[in-house]
């Protein structure tokens, strides 16, 4: 288990990034949340096995509307009690 911050750039706002990155995130059973910044970027933290955050990274990457161009990542401490993934608007 570990928990992963993660900056998105690129064509990620306004291609429905947080809506189609919630519903893999829930699918795969991760918990955490997404947030569009000013600058353009989307900030992600999400929580769990690190072969299913490879793997919702990759779902994203493949989505025909979103367009990554970086991905800045670092480690966070685990959040307890976490249950669910959320889109902060």
């Amino acid at each position: 288990m570990q928990r992963r911050q993660l900056i998105f750039s690129g064509r990620v706002q306004g291609v429905g990034f947080r809506f189609t990155a919630g519903n893999i995130a829930s699918d795969l059973g991760l918990t955490g949340w997404v947030k569009n910044n000013l600058d353009g970027t989307v900030t992600m933290e999400v929580q769990g096995d690190s072969l299913k955050i490879y793997q919702l990274i990759k779902e994203l990457k493949n989505d025909g509307y979103i367009e990554i161009e970086h991905i800045e990542s670092c480690s966070k401490d685990i959040v307890d009690n976490e249950s669910k993934f959320r889109t902060i608007y």
